[in-house]
């Protein structure tokens, strides 16, 4: 029988999307949500909603306790755990169903075996799957890693076994280092998923990632629904996706399908899941990497192509029916092409960025999805994923996919928060990219030097002056004298100035003489001013009087006049690598802070002596937290 009501343990984008599926079907919705997301999207779309705890993720969203007791006391008959969070921890999934709260998704014996990479290995060759070469036995000792490494031929990387997202993992060139790198990973994979297991495989050096959609129910049915390709990645992580996977012949396909479905029966998967792979460009091998007992973020683009709401049948299996659908009648009609849209610099090492968003205009029209768990006014804050929508492209061949999907993104109109959107356009419009000569070494090759936002700051700020003074208040500040202005990156000793500030960086001051054009600018409600630059680029500033800066009770980002480490935001201390007493070099990473679920190095500004640690592993901090205090060396202070 189908459910009556569902609790939706999650939060964003995924609740929003559960939520809107359940509205489809008539199924009552309830979302549990941090005190940190009272506003959100999520909680003013669900039928239904609690709080579960404060923004920290561990006190809220991971917080089984306080899961279950919102589950009973909603009523609700069913859970969906969306992805991340709770979705593939087994203990959590058989705490539900022993609270008589169905878990949407497979039993927990299944999310157990493939939890462990290990493990999943170990099934996979018993199946007749390929597995990559490599290590995984039950022996964790040190020697017998270093020996079973030795007969690795190099380049060869060290996993978590219990966790991913690249943490906990170590690429190793030779074996010499390999004993220093094996305890990095360890040490970090035991802080991030309590557990220091590890295995070792043969690095690949040219591997496209190539995942497959499997749908199986309770009555023994298991189909796929295709692959996708997730190769663009930064940093581990998955930038653009595509379905179905371009340039693969029908046996390599016809292999990977195969594969994915031996795998599914050896565990008698239920629900929805994703068999990954390693697809090594030089060779033609296909290797078996891990299997998500889950929803993927990507999986709209697996909807597009198929027209199979993945939720709607989740919640069905769940239920106890049976798919309604046979393998041949799963068929690829066109292609889609998804990108990520986060709140962060790429051209900064990816750094999260926070704020409240002022614009927010998604794209729309023939062949997009906007896939969003956010709206004007929601704030971006530090304790959670930083993604904030998914825009994909719809088309009949890959081209017109990508053709669409670059238009989208130029057509999104986002402020207030730093975003990634310029990166993405870069990324789809990149002739490498349309030629789909892609792997996980795409942004390396594409861009060699690291990717720039390419924009001309000083002509972006004069736009929002310019902008700001043909707008300006009856009154103005005794601070300057505003005639007729025209904005020049020169100084001038006649001109008076205004300060102007993007998102929350600190204000930069402009110079301001007779101005003209002012186009390609537009004033927003709340004084704000939007500045359109092209392909994918928009910018939101505030303009400051003097005044304003001066009277404002801001701390300063850095301070070069003090060589300590601080919390660039609030963040969960991942790892402390030195002590006092030790000694320290000029970019070396001291602190690894863990915030919007990204391991962020935090290095020391100068050479010199770490003479205090105000921080422990496992503690959350503020944003601009003294963590550490470094003397500098003094040759270096008078050079």
């Amino acid at each position: 029988m189908m459910f009556k009501s569902i609790i939706v343990a999650n939060r964003g984008e995924i609740a929003c999307r559960i939520i809107r599926t359940c509205k489809e079907m008539g199924i009552r919705s309830i979302a549990v949500y941090s005190e940190a997301d009272r506003n959100a999207l999520f909680v003013q779309m669900a039928d239904d909603a609690l709080c579960i705890g404060p923004a920290e993720a561990r006190l809220s969203y991971l917080n089984t306790e306080a899961i279950l007791n919102a589950a009973r006391e909603s009523g609700a008959e069913a859970l969906h755990p969306g992805y991340g969070f709770l979705s593939e921890n087994a203990e959590f999934a058989a705490a539900c169903m022993g609270a008589g709260i169905t878990f949407i998704g497979p039993d927990s014996e299944a999310i157990r075996l493939m939890g462990s990479k290990i493990e999943a290995k170990k099934i996979a060759r018993l199946a007749g799957v390929s597995v990559v070469p490599g290590y995984d036995g039950e022996d964790q000792s040190p020697g017998t890693l270093a020996t079973e490494a030795a007969k690795i031929t190099p380049p060869l990387i060290i996993k978590a076994s219990a966790g991913g997202g690249g943490r906990g993992m170590r690429r190793v060139d030779q074996q010499g280092d390999f004993l220093t790198a094996l305890q990095s990973a360890q040490k970090e994979a035991l802080a991030a998923f309590g557990s220091d297991a590890v295995l070792l495989e043969k690095y690949i050096e040219r591997p496209r990632h190539i995942e497959v959609q499997v749908l199986c129910d309770s009555h023994g049915t298991v189909l796929h629904l295709h692959e996708r390709d997730c190769s663009v990645q930064r940093n581990h992580q998955k930038v653009i996706e595509e379905a179905p996977a371009p340039d693969l012949d029908p046996a390599t396909r016809q292999r990977l399908t195969d594969s994915a479905l031996k795998l599914a029966k050896a565990i008698n998967y239920t629900s929805a899941g994703t068999v990954e792979f390693i697809l090594d460009r030089d060779s033609g091998e296909i290797y078996f990497l891990e299997m998500n007992t889950r929803l993927q973020v990507e999986h709209p683009v697996t909807e597009m192509i198929t027209g199979i709401d993945l939720v709607e049948q989740q919640i069905r299996i769940a239920s106890g029916e049976a798919l309604a659908m046979t393998q041949e009648q799963i068929e690829v009609r066109g292609w889609a092409i998804e990108a990520r849209v986060a709140a962060e610099d790429p051209a900064q090492g990816y750094m999260p960025q926070t704020g409240t968003i002022s614009v927010y205009e998604p794209p729309s029209g023939p062949g997009v999805r906007c896939d969003s768990g956010v709206t004007r006014g929601s704030s971006i804050t530090p304790w959670y994923d930083s993604m904030i929508t998914k825009v994909i492209g719809f088309g009949a061949d890959r081209e017109e996919a990508r053709r669409t999907l670059l238009s989208a993104l130029d057509d999104y109109r986002l402020g207030g928060v730093g975003h990634n959107l310029a990166f993405l356009y870069d990324i789809t419009d990149h002739p490498t990219f349309g030629d789909a000569d892609i792997d996980t070494t795409f942004l390396d090759r594409a861009f060699p030097d690291g990717w720039s936002a390419g924009e001309d700051m000083i002509s972006l700020r004069q736009k929002a002056v310019a902008a700001w003074l043909s707008h300006r208040p009856v009154s103005p500040s005794p601070w300057q004298t505003l005639g007729s202005w025209r904005l020049t990156a020169q100084q001038t000793s006649d001109a008076g100035y205004v300060y102007v500030r993007e998102n929350d960086e600190a204000p930069v001051e402009v110079q301001i003489a007779h101005h003209g054009d002012t186009s390609d600018v537009r004033i927003l409600s709340d004084g704000q001013i939007f500045v359109t630059a092209g392909r994918a680029r928009n910018h939101v500033f505030e303009i400051l009087l003097p005044e304003q800066v001066l009277l404002a009770d801001r701390k300063p980002t850095s301070n070069p006049d003090d060589p300590g480490i601080r919390a660039p935001m609030p963040g969960l201390i991942s790892e402390i690598r030195m002590e006092p007493g030790d000694q320290v070099h000029a970019g070396d990473t001291v602190v690894v802070l863990e915030a919007m679920k990204l391991m962020q190095n935090l290095a020391a500004p100068v050479s010199g002596t770490v003479t205090a640690v105000h921080c422990d592993a496992g503690e959350t901090v503020n944003g601009h937290d003294l963590l550490v205090d470094i003397t500098p060396d003094l040759t270096e202070t008078e050079s």
